[in-house]
């Protein structure tokens, strides 16, 4: 059959290319799929479409969050059916074989479906709360408001606090209002350390999840940590930054400076299905953020600003990268 594939040729060149894919590939314990919806990672995607990410080798198919129609199982799968719609880890291809060995799951009949790929990028932010000390009346700052440290700043609020978002883009700050985080600040206008001091009554934050991947915004932002607080590497460092490394190791190493806990918080710390020595997985996040999205705990219509074909792609990482105020949740539409 003819598969369409977005791909990216080489650095910030997008194209939708056809290729060619057999039925007979389908192993014992695989299932072939047909894409609904696919999201575009933002963060991810546009350092692959770079070139500056060494695992991702061009030409390649980026995308990595996809609900699909089951088109035909494999002898050995019984949990599946064909016409049953699955979230998977898919990528940006109408048609994709997938194994039932990683992490597959039926998608709930209680959301949208253009709402279930959002569930890659949830689990995503789902770490920084999962690693972290957040607890009830607890005050948390996050640097970046774009999908992952939107996710985060919802998700740190469930978990009972307060939660200041920091980011450069209005549209951002603005979204992150309509999503229920308690006081947006943006970073070039505001004072921000003075604003996080008046709004925690002097404290500062005992939690900043840093969602950027731009050390510099880290690094900046370490004064508005209180005593003996936490900064959590959600967002993936990414880009040479130099600076005085004596100075940074004091903030966790002298009391004075705060003794300040650094932790990482990429997603794959986990096990992706459930094990009986471990609480947490991949599996495990997925499904509790299907039921925080059904009950409307967790808001993701705000966070859709496209839905386009794959005939767009080239148009959707253009905006992604150069026109952030009205680019951020950009789906591709299959059917």
């Amino acid at each position: 059959m003819q598969n369409k594939q977005i791909v990216f040729t080489a650095p910030w060149q997008v194209e939708l290319q056809d290729a060619s894919l057999s039925a007979a590939n389908i192993g014992e314990h695989d299932i072939l799929v047909k894409k609904k919806f696919t999201l575009i990672s933002p963060g991810t995607e546009l350092a692959c479409l770079s070139g500056n990410e060494g695992w991702f080798g061009m030409p390649g198919v980026p995308g990595y969050a996809a609900v699909s129609e089951i088109v035909e199982v494999g002898k050995g799968v019984t949990a599946f059916s064909p016409g049953e719609n699955v979230f998977h880890y898919g990528d940006h291809s109408a048609y994709q074989i997938v194994s039932t060995n990683d992490l597959l799951l039926k998608a709930p009949n209680n959301i949208p479906l253009a709402w279930v790929p959002f569930t890659r990028m949830a689990t995503v932010a789902f770490t920084s709360t999962r690693v972290s000390q957040i607890e009830l009346g607890d005050n948390v700052a996050v640097t970046g408001l774009g999908l992952i440290g939107n996710m985060a700043s919802q998700l740190a609020t469930l978990q009972g606090a307060n939660v200041f978002g920091i980011d450069l883009s209005e549209q951002r700050l603005k979204l992150a209002e309509k999503t229920g985080i308690r006081a947006a600040l943006h970073g070039g206008q505001t004072n921000v350390r003075e604003e996080i001091m008046k709004l925690t009554g002097g404290e500062g934050v005992s939690t900043l999840i840093e969602a950027t991947g731009v050390p510099k915004a880290a690094i900046d932002n370490l004064p508005l940590i209180a005593k003996f607080g936490e900064l959590i590497f959600l967002g993936s460092p990414r880009g040479e930054y130099q600076t005085n490394v004596t100075e940074i190791f004091n903030y966790v190493h002298l009391a004075n400076y705060g003794s300040i806990t650094f932790k990482g918080a990429h997603e794959w710390r986990y096990p992706v299905g459930r094990d009986g020595f471990v609480k947490h997985s991949l599996e495990r996040n997925s499904k509790i953020v299907f039921g925080l999205m059904a009950d409307n705990k967790l808001s993701i219509e705000p966070l859709i600003s496209h839905i386009l074909k794959p005939e767009e792609a080239a148009s959707a990482y253009e905006g992604l990268r150069n026109d952030k105020e009205h680019y951020s949740g950009v789906l591709f539409d299959w059917s």
